[in-house]
């Protein structure tokens, strides 16, 4: 399985060539597909979405189709996602996100498309990756699901958690001392992401994409 699972899309040229280095055509013969679902019940500007399509643009893929998982029934959503070789799973909301994977079906399918296309996630799109939503950190370093009380289980194709937006202007609780607090007693690996940041994982490699910053708790020591 091929995953970029990126803080906040394809910010710089790193992040950009890790992109293109798993899917292995040049920019001009990549179709990809952009799923907004997280994005929906967002309130306020959504300038990071637009920015997270520009960005996109300015690859020169050949094509970017939006495709929103739960404003299509599955027979028109499925043919589209199955054209792209990139499944871009934009940010938002992960728990609006994962319900909409879930209740949609695309769960089921993703192990299937992902045998021949690249995900790439941004923010609650790389965080839904994880074994869980990790509802504990989401609530402490994000301020969000304050109304949520039940873990919902994520995708488990990665068996870290991933935290992005580290030292955030918009998000004032992610820094290393708040991260220490929130994750004490985890025993799995946390990799918190600034917006230059991400990570690349084809197969069992998995590798740090940075141009800027980030922090990796609980690293396992090889032996």
């Amino acid at each position: 399985m091929k995953l970029l699972l990126t803080s906040a899309g394809i910010k710089n040229k790193s992040i950009a060539d890790a992109m293109f280095d798993l899917v292995q055509k040049k920019p001009s013969d990549i179709t990809l597909a952009f799923i907004p679902t997280a994005s929906n019940v967002e309130l306020g500007d959504k300038d990071w979405l637009i920015e997270d399509l520009i960005n996109l643009k300015n690859l020169g893929l050949k094509m970017i189709d939006i495709v929103d998982i739960s404003a299509l029934p599955r027979e028109k959503w499925l043919p589209r996602l199955e054209s792209a070789d990139v499944l871009f799973f934009e940010g938002g909301n992960s728990y609006h996100l994962m319900e909409w994977i879930r209740k949609s079906g695309l769960e089921k399918d993703l192990p299937h498309l992902l045998e021949s296309r690249v995900y790439v996630g941004s923010s609650a799109g790389s965080m839904v990756t994880n074994k869980d939503l990790a509802l504990k950190l989401s609530q402490e370093l994000y301020g969000e699901d304050l109304e949520r009380t039940d873990l919902m289980a994520g995708l488990c194709f990665v068996d870290f958690y991933l935290l992005p937006h580290l030292y955030s202007p918009y998000f004032l609780l992610r820094n290393k001392e708040n991260i220490e607090t929130a994750i004490r007693g985890m025993k799995e690996v946390v990799y918190a992401m600034d917006d230059n940041s991400a990570i690349k994982i084809d197969g069992d490699d998995i590798k740090i994409v940075s141009e800027g910053k980030y922090l990796v708790f609980n690293e396992k020591v090889k032996s």
